[in-house]
């Protein structure tokens, strides 16, 4: 592993950092979620390296994001550990590994098209994670149980996908803050009359004060954000600070979402928001024309990493995805339809209906 220190003009150089080493027989320990601790993979033994844990005085860094868009020093780059990068040429996930440790198969798609990644600078340094805490056959019963609940997946599902290994991954993501305030316009409409066919349209303003804490953006490419949104939230204010300890023996994604592009869909996210709010507002019993004119201020950002078990199967020649987050244990993914079972309850639906109406 390597930290960065700089030299007197500025650069960075890379120095030599111990690994978490086994106390016992001398091979490298991995995080162990069951255990919370750094353990033997070959004799069990715990690690006594003393890890960063969350407590009353943890503070957790944030930066200013306009100052952080006009430039981030190097000092700030890097996985402050010795990583190998490679990108699958498939699904252009791009995934660091322990540099003993490179993958044959991408974690994301199962493709063996694996190329060497090289990076022009390297990756801001994550300043905060979660611990990953939910164990592998924890993990896999769960995935297990979101199955059995897939109302029209075919039967074979339950015995095919689950024949695949779950993989535990880390994955990038920002978080932002920001102080806003919106102001808005809008046609407020009341029904009149007893059939309520006829509306009464007045217009109607308002504005409205509110503080996003921890909006989160998936960096990821390798995981489908529809699925990373089902699996979501992701406890951020048990977030401790960053040590690579935590990521012995896992493989994490690097970033691929940059913090300029985060930030616009962050901005994005919060504008649907107010305007759902401001929409909550508008008095009367419909509304039409709203406008929403919102301003920002005290924003601020941070680059994290949160831990996933992902199960990537192929069914019927298509490969899907399926998510556990790491801490909660909650589970969104993609699933085969099996079109017969669907077609029967249609067909005993349109049954019901007819004797109901006969």
């Amino acid at each position: 592993m390597t930290d960065s220190n700089l030299t007197p003009d500025g650069s960075a150089v890379a120095t030599a950092r111990s690994k978490y080493h086994c106390p016992a027989c001398g091979g490298e320990a991995n995080w162990n979620p069951t255990k919370q601790a750094l353990v033997c993979p070959f004799c069990g033994t715990e690690s006594p390296a003393d890890l960063k844990e969350r407590g009353e005085g943890t503070v957790v860094v944030e930066h200013d994001l306009a100052e952080a868009l006009r430039a981030i020093p190097d000092a700030a780059r890097g996985w402050h550990a010795e990583k190998t990068s490679v990108r699958c040429q498939s699904c252009d996930a791009v995934s660091v590994f322990d540099a003993d440790k490179v993958g044959q198969r991408c974690d994301f798609c199962g493709s063996a098209q694996l190329v060497p990644y090289e990076q022009v600078k390297d990756a801001f340094t994550p300043e905060s994670l979660l611990p990953l805490k939910v164990a592998e056959s924890q993990a896999r019963d769960l995935i297990r149980a979101w199955y059995r609940n897939r109302w029209f997946a075919p039967n074979r599902l339950r015995t095919k996908a689950l024949t695949d290994t779950a993989k535990g991954l880390y994955l990038p993501y920002w978080t932002f803050d920001a102080k806003a305030h919106a102001s808005w316009t809008a046609e407020s409409g009341t029904y009149t009359g007893k059939d309520r066919k006829n509306v009464r349209w007045t217009r109607a303003s308002g504005e409205l004060s509110h503080v996003f804490d921890d909006d989160l953006v998936a960096a990821s490419k390798g995981v489908n954000p529809a699925y990373l949104r089902g699996a979501e939230p992701f406890p951020t204010e048990t977030l401790i600070p960053y040590d690579p300890g935590y990521l012995a023996g896992w493989t994490v994604e690097r970033y691929q979402i940059d913090l300029l592009n985060a930030a616009a869909q962050s901005r994005r996210q919060m504008e649907s928001a107010l305007r759902a709010m401001c929409g909550r507002q508008v008095p009367g019993d419909t509304q039409r024309n709203l406008e929403v004119r919102s301003t920002f201020s005290d924003q601020r950002f941070k680059h994290i990493l949160v831990p996933v078990w992902l199960l990537t199967y192929t069914f019927g020649g298509k490969t899907y995805q399926v998510v556990a987050n790491g801490v909660t244990g909650k589970i969104a993914g993609g699933r085969p339809w099996s079109w017969v079972k669907i077609a029967l309850a249609v067909a005993a639906g349109l049954v019901v209906l007819y004797f109901l109406n006969s």
